[in-house]
């Protein structure tokens, strides 16, 4: 009984623990298994377990992702916004969450096939390279510690999905709340993104929130790329950043 016992009391509620992290610990295959038939723990499906009769919600799985796999996936863009408090669902539970992670991360079946009472879209993206750890800042959901997107990095996630996903004018708003962005970080992350629209969009959304530190950029180090981009259709070109936008947003 002493290895259940031990188990039992590292096992912070709300999470899950993987099969490799648990092997690693010496609880074996057979152990877990006659844990399970015991009735202390759950099986979530190959590669993962929860602790019996606990509730695990969708940041616990994340957290054991990032954790025990470290893996870069993440909560991001518009999702990460409203963790740190920037955007506001109708209500407090989430209901759409957006994950952000690199091409080469899939999500464990376990996980895709669980139903975790919200909407998980799973964006892979080399936006920014393979590797944006060093962008994510902690965070804590319901006492569980998970990493999601600095809001620097939230906002550019966010703006990738304009106008498909995300609508312009909810997007622009969220953007004028975003009084405090860190320089470096906004100038590293546009020195490195991928996308020359979310690139423009970001600078034209801060000047027409006139963010003060927009001043501290060096906007000449940033490579906006050549020729239009539409935006939004049946929009009205923004001559200095050359992307349509809606006409009430125009000069």
């Amino acid at each position: 009984m002493g290895k259940i016992n031990q188990i039992m009391r590292e096992w912070q509620k709300g999470t899950v623990k993987l099969s490799s992290e648990l092997n690693r610990k010496g609880y074996k295959k057979d152990l877990l298994k006659k844990y399970v038939q015991g009735g202390w723990l759950e099986s979530l499906g190959y590669g993962a377990f929860k602790l019996a009769g606990d509730k695990v919600e969708w940041f616990g799985a994340i957290s054991a992702l990032q954790e025990q796999k470290n893996l870069s996936l993440h909560p991001g863009g518009k999702t990460a916004l409203t963790i740190k408090g920037y955007a506001h669902y109708l209500s407090e539970r989430y209901s759409e969450i957006k994950l952000y992670g690199n091409t080469t991360e899939n999500l464990p079946k376990w996980f895709v096939d669980r139903d975790w009472e919200v909407k998980v879209e799973y964006i892979q993206t080399k936006l920014f390279g393979e590797d944006v750890k060093k962008y994510l800042s902690d965070s804590e959901i319901k006492n569980v510690k998970v990493k999601i997107s600095s809001p620097e990095l939230a906002a550019m996630e966010m703006l990738h999905l304009v106008p498909k996903v995300q609508s312009f004018d909810e997007a622009a708003k969220i953007m004028e709340g975003l009084t405090t962005l860190r320089p470096k970080m906004v100038q590293e992350l546009l020195e490195k993104c991928n996308s020359v629209k979310v690139k423009r969009l970001f600078l034209f959304m801060a000047e027409k929130s006139q963010h003060l530190w927009l001043r501290n950029l060096e906007t000449d180090k940033i490579n906006l790329g050549s020729g239009k981009r539409s935006v939004v259709q049946r929009g009205m070109l923004d001559k200095k950043y050359r992307i349509t936008v809606p006409k009430e947003y125009a000069e």
